[in-house]
């Protein structure tokens, strides 16, 4: 079994190929526990040691976020709320308050900035810090997890787990070791191995679809992905090829990006009755386009690409996308765009359980304006 050393001499963290002389870079991905869930049993010392869900308890409710004693019986977040009951009976909801999550959140975050302005927030219960410089001059990146953790415990009364490493992958991938409550280190020495040992579907990143295809192509651990020249990767994963040829040395050049851009803004509603009627589906898109839309205006950008998500009654899940050649000008043509992606899709093969609408390539409010005005033209 692989053990987790400190970082006290951790040595080149280039991987390898790479120069020697590269300097050790010192990555901590901070990851609360149950985040939401723990955040009500804070709150409500009724709940505490109690299984509880985040999340709605209607037939067509979804679990958010559940508690570790929840998660003890099965029940995690995406889950339908009648499942979870059904394997938790005990099982308490609790509708979420997103409100007071991101308050706490920005109380951890400005935890973070007393070390380093490199943070790069992932939600609003995780993110990845580049400590290799910190302000406080603390030479060992242990030793600064230690110090974020216990400061984030006395400020908001929660638990955080982190991961160290020279990586953002492995850093990931370490802050699952110990949890909850705990932290783990894999330094470039350690780090190779680490990946050899580790079964694909467990690799950040690899979903259960790829994680299959790779299962028939015999690659069932990091040490299988590591045999397997670039080449036969890019002709069946293409672009993903390389970053799995990479990841699979233990290789993660990625810098945490403290202004990371945002790729997508969607809203999606799931619904107390199926939706089998088109113009009921097509009714159902206005108030989700203009969530979407609102946030756009907010944060000043657009984009070119709508998306669509349609879950049927069977929980099975279709996307359906269309990309402009210019950014989305207002609410009406991004409704427009999703509606002909639902009216493509009619007649449904089974009741509409949930919709979903997402703006992505995303530009900001210069470029919509440029696109305005080669309309007027």
């Amino acid at each position: 079994m692989l053990t987790i050393k400190d970082d006290r001499h951790a040595g080149d963290c280039s991987g390898e190929p790479g120069p020697r002389h590269a300097p050790v870079r010192k990555i901590i991905h901070v990851d609360m526990d149950a985040f939401y869930a723990s955040v009500e049993q804070r709150d409500n010392p009724g709940l505490r040691g109690k299984p509880v869900a985040v999340g709605g308890s209607a037939a067509r409710g979804v679990v958010a976020a559940a508690s570790y004693e929840a998660r003890a019986f099965g029940v995690r977040s995406a889950l339908p709320s009648v499942t979870a009951r059904r394997r938790c009976p005990d099982l308490i909801f609790v509708k979420p308050r997103f409100d007071v999550y991101r308050a706490v959140s920005a109380q951890i975050h400005q935890i973070f900035a007393e070390h380093t302005n490199l943070i790069e927030p992932l939600s609003l219960d995780e993110a990845y810090l580049d400590v290799t410089e910190n302000k406080q001059n603390i030479p060992i990146a242990t030793d600064i997890a230690t110090i974020i953790r216990a400061r984030i415990n006395e400020v908001t009364g929660l638990n955080a787990s982190a991961g160290i490493s020279y990586c953002k992958f492995l850093a990931k991938m370490a802050s699952d070791l110990n949890k909850p409550n705990g932290q783990a280190v894999i330094t470039p020495r350690t780090g190779p191995e680490f990946v050899a040992n580790l079964p694909i579907k467990k690799f950040h990143g690899v979903g259960p679809a790829t994680a299959a295809k790779m299962q028939r192509l015999r690659i069932e651990t990091g040490a299988d992905l590591r045999e397997k020249p670039l080449a036969f990767l890019q002709e069946h994963f293409g672009k993903s090829g390389s970053w799995y040829y990479l990841i699979a040395r233990g290789i993660d050049e990625r810098p945490v990006q403290p202004n990371r851009p945002r790729k997508s803004v969607g809203a999606e509603d799931t619904f107390a009755v199926d939706i089998f009627d088109l113009d009921a589906a097509r009714a159902e898109l206005a108030p989700l386009a203009d969530k979407v839309w609102r946030h756009c205006e907010t944060k000043e950008i657009s984009g070119r690409t709508v998306t669509l998500k349609v879950k049927f009654a069977d929980f099975h899940q279709i996307t359906r996308r269309r990309t402009l050649p210019r950014p989305i000008t207002g609410q009406g043509e991004l409704l427009d765009v999703a509606r002909a992606l639902i009216s493509e899709l009619f007649p449904f093969p089974k009741g509409v359980r949930l919709l979903g609408v997402t703006i992505s390539s995303l530009n900001d409010r210069t470029q919509v304006e440029r696109a305005q005005l080669s309309l007027l033209d």
